[in-house]
């Protein structure tokens, strides 16, 4: 057996079991593939082994929270994502692709207004020359997983993992906070921060996303070890808008490195400590249970993890 074809027989491959196959492999578990694909647990359970059976190989390795791929699905899923992935849309046009009976159903995303912009609408340009249509929202996780649920989106940019079950989701970027501020609080606090910690902070005023600190509370506790216990000097609930507040030298806040790279690079804003582990977050690509109303759901959910994988 030489390649990742051997084992399919001298007929063409089943193409809905390598469909099931790449579900799987991309969302890390059965129950999450047979969610994606709106087939049952125990159908996609049957699938994945009749398709184990005709190669001849293990494709994953079951595990209590999911599946692990073996280094032969790796290779599998390399050699047949991008032909499968457009034959698929090819398949979806006699349901509403635009060269069928009309256009497709849009794709309704919603996240963070900030990632969206910055991260995501900028990558989609080349979906949308191919017919896809969009519908984005913007809002916070808890409420648009809850609208997810209700059938209002077909796939949200998560900043944290959604809890349960019920939802099929898939790892998407990293992003790392920073300490920034302008220039002239740079100066006035100088490298203090390494030195002396949050004490170097005291009588700073604090720009923040919400009243309660979220992003400043996460540094404070992951970076210093302590409880940020403080009253934020501004308030805005767009971090685009606490950029150019810190970058207008209102004060100092902890921003995403993604959304100030430029502002680093030029100057404009200084880090005002550079920690070995540095915050982390995750995000995630949700999707709504059950089938998807438009054949290019998995096109957009597909791009967006694959866009994701290269950034990273």
């Amino acid at each position: 057996m030489s390649g990742p074809g051997a084992g399919l027989g001298n007929g063409l491959p089943d193409l809905n079991l390598l469909r099931t196959f790449l579900a799987v492999y991309r969302a890390g578990a059965l129950t999450a593939g047979a969610r994606v694909l709106g087939l049952s647990q125990p159908t996609v359970t049957a699938q994945v082994r009749t398709l184990e059976g005709r190669l001849g190989r293990e494709l994953f390795e079951r595990r209590p929270r999911g599946v692990v791929p073996t280094p032969f699905a790796d290779d599998l899923a390399t050699r047949i994502m991008d032909p499968l992935d457009a034959l698929v849309a090819a398949a979806g046009a006699p349901d509403g692709a635009p060269d069928g009976d009309g256009p497709a159903e849009p794709v309704h995303l919603a996240g963070p207004a900030e990632y969206l912009s910055h991260s995501v609408l900028p990558t989609l340009a080349p979906l949308v020359e191919r017919g896809v249509r969009l519908r984005v929202s913007f809002g916070l996780t808890d409420g648009l997983l809850d609208e997810l649920r209700a059938g209002r989106h077909d796939l949200v940019v998560a900043t944290a993992r959604p809890r349960g079950r019920s939802l099929a989701w898939l790892p998407l970027s990293d992003e790392e906070f920073v300490l920034v501020g302008a220039p002239a609080w740079a100066e006035r606090i100088g490298g203090r921060v390494a030195a002396e910690g949050p004490a170097a902070l005291h009588g700073v005023p604090l720009v923040a996303y919400a009243e309660d600190l979220p992003i400043l509370r996460r540094y404070w506790r992951h970076v210093f070890g302590r409880r940020l216990t403080a009253v934020p000097a501004v308030t805005v609930p767009d971090l685009r808008a606490v950029r150019a507040a810190v970058t207008g030298g209102a004060g100092v806040s902890v921003l995403p490195r993604y959304l100030c790279a430029a502002e680093l690079a030029s100057g404009a804003l200084v880090p005002l400590h550079l920690p070995e582990d540095p915050p982390i977050n995750t995000g995630f690509l949700v999707q709504r249970p059950g089938p998807p109303a438009s054949p290019h759901v998995a096109l957009v959910r597909d791009h967006l993890v694959r866009c994701g994988r290269e950034a990273g």
